[in-house]
């Protein structure tokens, strides 16, 4: 039997105040693969991620998440799916392994087999040295990567991240993608969203950008390269244009 996509969303939508933030939005990613949702402030993407992740509720369409609806099989649909926003909250007076410990607990993981994953995650994030310090005194990279592991510690299939490399410097950067990497390379699945283009560049097996709630363009970097290629905004050498150039390009024209 075929494994259904990781994600599946159809004409999804969410308003507010009257105005549309999300607007039938279509887009379906394959189980174990690295997706980069990309679009300008404001086009509906953390609106997106947040009803796929169950934290806001669709005014219409659907999300489901290995064929599991996130509105009416909720439960089943988190407990396969990590979700990590851009600044996520940790409790400050726990320490990394108790972090995990209560995280884990909230997803009644078995205590052996959490304290093993604990383990094998801090040494993967390279906070194993760190494990008995509080995380109120953890830098900005060191509380992203506790959050990762926190986010793993349940072994989801599907994992969002909202802007997971904001505020990092260059060695956290490195250390949390090469952690993503891997994750996907075990079979899992990415749903990405960055303003840092060059990581989806170099990251992403497929890109989906979004403007004005909806998706415009969709494809490999180079079916997006042929699309901006074709257009009337084509710039000259379009065929090996960066990321950055073909992600203004499409967002001008569908301004």
């Amino acid at each position: 039997m075929d494994m259904p996509p990781a994600l599946t969303i159809h004409q999804l939508t969410k308003r507010f105040a009257g105005k549309a933030a999300v607007e039938a939005l279509d887009l379906e990613v394959p189980a174990g693969e690295f997706h980069a949702l990309l679009g300008p402030n404001g086009a509906g993407k953390t609106t997106t991620l947040r009803m796929v992740a169950g934290l806001l509720k669709p005014d219409h369409g659907t999300a489901r998440i290995f064929g599991h609806d996130v509105v009416t099989d909720g439960t089943a649909a988190k407990r396969i799916t990590a979700f990590l926003p851009d600044d996520p909250m940790l409790y400050g007076k726990l320490n990394a392994i108790e972090y995990l410990e209560f995280v884990a607990g909230l997803w009644a993981v078995e205590s052996g087999a959490a304290a093993k994953r604990a383990e094998d995650l801090l040494k993967w994030l390279e906070l194993w040295d760190h494990r008995a310090e509080y995380a109120e005194g953890f830098s900005r990279g060191m509380r992203q990567k506790l959050a990762l592991a926190g986010a793993l510690i349940h072994e989801p299939k599907l994992m969002i991240l909202d802007e997971p490399l904001t505020g990092l410097d260059a060695h956290a950067a490195r250390s949390v993608k090469d952690m993503l990497v891997d994750y996907v390379r075990r079979g899992n699945t990415v749903v990405l969203t960055t303003h840092i283009l060059e990581i989806a560049e170099r990251l992403a097996e497929r890109i989906s950008i979004i403007q004005k709630g909806r998706i415009v363009a969709q494809g490999t970097l180079e079916e997006l390269r042929a699309l901006v290629a074709q257009g009337e905004l084509a710039p000259k050498g379009a065929t090996g244009a960066t990321l950055e150039d073909v992600f203004l390009n499409l967002t001008e024209r569908h301004a």
